[in-house]
């Protein structure tokens, strides 16, 4: 120990970098809550080899995942979130020559007014049926949604993402944006500038990839009877489907609730003031999750014991212990060597400001997460110096982790276009999401830059 504690400070920190992305990289390979895990380990090498005092974990962060995923599972589990995806699939069904550009759009909508990118997996089945059925590539609607899911994180209200990073642009110690009130600031540039970038997404994947019927391995596939029933299969619908009345007041509760929100957010003067300052929205939205989980309950036939084993819920659990493990990890190191990097590389950052989005997209890719990317980063970025215009601005660069094909939803799509045009290359990156993800992402980051401009943040 007393050897590590000797070296210069610029060695024990290539060393401690070196160490974090063995944790992240074995963390990524083996998926899902090892990433949390991995963590604790990190941090054990840090504190009793390195001396460094553990820093403190995105507790904030943390609560909201907490919140959201519970509320988000209650609506699941009440039937709610049935209704929202009968009235997707019933846009889509009428207008099936445009599957393409609309998938996307309702698939990001979706993670928008749930504020979590995991209600994508009900309508994959839907997106892929109408596709195959109107003669329409597979791949094309299903990547292209696939990607914009994730992409509604960071423009959706209730989400961790948006949550969580307003507050780190309105902590006491950041110097405050002139104009810049709250998460609705930042929303009115995330909104927008995703909305353009999944509209490129969908025009682009409008014409990629053969045509099936010029496709030559999947027309000579077809031959085998087999095959073709397997691909052509039976109807995936819940057109036709009478929901009961009290799934659609489970709907109707859980978008007054995000209504609500969203009003509380543009009017601080709405919220309860302590000390001459409204109440947060952090707490205002963790408080708000909670209420209308509650009022699911109370209200609707929600199948409680289904809250904590649907999808959803399993979805956020592992979500959270990897927020925890890898922002505690990251905090403690990087708390000891922020002078030394602000010296170092803030007149690089400042100079060259994209190249913060282009680090931000990596790490979010190294921990499979939007709000654990911006958890690890943003007050790592806001420390040496990078300008909170610019953090605004390229805030959806927080979307990196469709660069390998390992996140849930990629691979769930994969496993729902039966006909395989949706898959991964031969060289593994070379597979169906990543010319979407970095076409809609890099379009939305620009987009976000032109608005912050105008909106004199930068």
């Amino acid at each position: 120990m007393e050897f590590l504690t000797s070296l210069s400070e610029g060695k024990q920190f290539a060393i401690q970098i070196i160490i974090i992305l063995i944790c992240l990289f074995y963390g990524a390979k083996k998926g899902g809550i090892v990433l949390g895990l991995l963590g604790g380990v990190g941090l054990f090498v840090l504190t009793f080899f390195f001396g460094i005092k553990p820093g403190k974990p995105a507790i904030d962060v943390i609560f909201t995942i907490l919140c959201v995923v519970v509320a988000s599972a209650t609506l699941l589990a009440s039937g709610g979130l049935d209704v929202m995806l009968q009235i997707a699939e019933r846009i889509l069904r009428r207008n099936p020559k445009f599957l393409t550009i609309l998938a996307p759009f309702v698939t990001c909508f979706l993670t928008i007014l749930c504020g979590t990118g995991h209600v994508v997996y009900t309508m994959m089945p839907i997106i892929y049926d109408i596709a195959i059925k109107n003669n329409i590539r597979p791949e094309r609607p299903m990547a292209a949604a696939s990607v914009s899911s994730q992409m509604g994180i960071i423009a959706s209200p209730v989400s961790v993402a948006v949550v969580s990073l307003t507050a780190m642009l309105l902590a006491p110690n950041v110097k405050h944006l002139q104009g810049f009130d709250g998460y609705v600031n930042l929303l009115m540039i995330t909104i927008p500038a995703t909305l353009v970038g999944v509209l490129v997404v969908g025009i682009y994947s409008w014409f990629r990839g053969k045509d099936l019927d010029k496709d030559m391995e999947f027309q000579e596939k077809l031959k085998d009877p087999e095959f073709k029933q397997y691909v052509y299969g039976d109807t995936k619908t819940l057109l036709g489907v009478k929901l009961p009345n009290l799934q659609w007041v489970s709907m109707f509760i859980f978008l007054g609730a995000i209504a609500v929100v969203a009003l509380l957010g543009i009017f601080p003067s709405l919220r309860p003031h302590f000390d001459g300052k409204a109440m947060s929205m952090v707490s205002t939205i963790q408080m708000f999750m909670l209420i209308v989980g509650s009022l699911l309950v109370m209200f609707t036939n929600c199948k409680v014991a289904d809250i904590g084993t649907n999808a959803i819920f399993r979805s956020g659990m592992i979500a959270i212990v990897a927020v925890f493990g890898i922002s505690w990890m990251v905090d403690s190191m990087f708390a000891v060597h922020t002078p030394m990097l602000k010296e170092s590389l803030g007149e690089v950052v400042k100079n060259h400001p994209w190249t913060y989005a282009i680090m931000l997209l990596l790490i979010s890719k190294f921990v499979n997460s939007q709000a654990a990317a911006l958890a690890a980063f943003v007050p790592i970025a806001l420390a040496i110096g990078v300008e909170p215009g610019i953090i605004v601005a390229f805030a959806p660069a927080c979307y990196g982790y469709y660069i390998l094909p390992t996140y849930p939803s990629d691979l769930a799509t994969i496993q729902f276009d039966r006909s395989g045009t949706t898959r991964i290359g031969k060289f593994v990156i070379n597979h169906s999401f990543i010319i979407p993800g970095l076409l809609g992402v890099f379009v939305s980051c620009v987009v976000g830059y032109i608005l912050a401009s105008v909106a004199g943040y930068i």
